[in-house]
């Protein structure tokens, strides 16, 4: 298959799959359903939303900061307002084509700050990889604060607890199998493989290493707390979720998390995602439906919007690059 046409499919599969999710959602829902949850999303408190809008763009701009932070070490302080700008462009285009961001932020800093494309993007891997470990241990926190429903609902799904662990236990054993292959191969593609993890490693070790490691992990748990943030407070545009605990909400959070990766910006499937996770703890499969769809629907408005202005704002800002 052509590199052209690997790149297309990359781009236009998980647009279709997000439009056919999108139909999926309508055709499941009954009309009067559909009208509930249309009528939960007009009137939801404007409030809440713009104020989840405005934790989101703090968590943006403290990215912005901290991105300086594994910079500074390089020898490169980049404006903050560059940073911001690209940070937001990124997110932008993620929307049309998964993973451009991250190139076009490293071209954006070459071009306007004069940072090497390769240093600039090693450190975009580096936050990537944060952020991964960050997702993680949210996953534990959620799986540790509702055992017990996530217990119930795997064993009604048939995954047993032991079926559980055993799938888990493999799972970590295949890892260590793996790792143990990479490391003892010379095939020239695990060799590639081996690497690149061993770069993403020392990308990690850095921030142990670098002059305020302390500023940059309490940006990345300011930064993790605002999209929890930005989540919980969504809860509150509709009675029926008002109830809702910090832990229930968490597992509804990762499951939406999830979402965003399989598809550009969680289109279509996002809303089911995180409309399943909420009727775990007892909520209508409608107002689940009216909270995933706000949520989403104020999240992409933020980044289309944010977006929009910061690719105009960047070439203005600096007409001297």
């Amino acid at each position: 298959m052509k590199a052209s046409t690997k790149k297309a499919l990359k781009t236009i599969l998980p647009i279709g799959l997000g439009i056919a999710l999108v139909a999926y959602s309508y055709l499941i829902t009954s009309p009067e359903d559909r009208s509930q949850i249309v009528k939960y999303i007009r009137e939801a408190n404007p409030f809440w939303i713009l104020l989840s809008l405005g934790i989101g763009f703090l968590s943006h701009l403290s990215r912005a900061i901290r991105w300086n932070y594994l910079l500074e070490p390089l020898g490169y302080q980049p404006r903050i307002r560059n940073n911001l700008l690209l940070v937001l462009s990124a997110y932008f285009a993620n929307l049309g084509i998964p993973r451009s961001g991250e190139i076009l932020r490293a071209t954006g800093l070459s071009t306007y700050e004069g940072v090497p494309f390769q240093k600039g993007f090693g450190t975009i891997v580096t936050e990537r990889v944060i952020d991964v470990i960050m997702l993680l241990l949210v996953i534990l926190i959620a799986l540790f604060s509702q055992t017990k429903i996530i217990g119930g609902y795997l064993e009604e799904s048939g995954f047993g607890l032991g079926a559980s662990i055993g799938a888990i236990l493999i799972g970590v054993g295949g890892l260590f199998a793996l790792l143990a292959l990479l490391k003892k191969s010379s095939n020239p593609f695990f060799l590639k493989i081996r690497e690149f993890l061993r770069g993403l490693l020392q990308g990690v070790m850095s921030i142990f290493h670098m002059q305020h490691k302390w500023a940059f992990i309490g940006h990345t748990l300011f930064i993790w707390s605002c999209y929890v943030g930005m989540f919980w407070v969504i809860k509150y545009t509709i009675p029926e979720t008002i109830s809702l605990t910090f832990g229930q909400l968490l597992v509804a959070f990762v499951a939406g998390a999830f979402a965003m990766s399989a598809t550009n910006g969680g289109i279509g499937l996002y809303p089911i995602a995180v409309s399943k996770a909420i009727t775990l703890f007892g909520i209508s499969s409608v107002s689940g439906d009216a909270f995933g769809w706000i949520m989403w629907i104020a999240q992409t408005l933020m980044v289309v919007l944010f977006g929009t202005i910061s690719f105009l704002l960047l070439p203005l800002w600096n007409r001297d690059k």
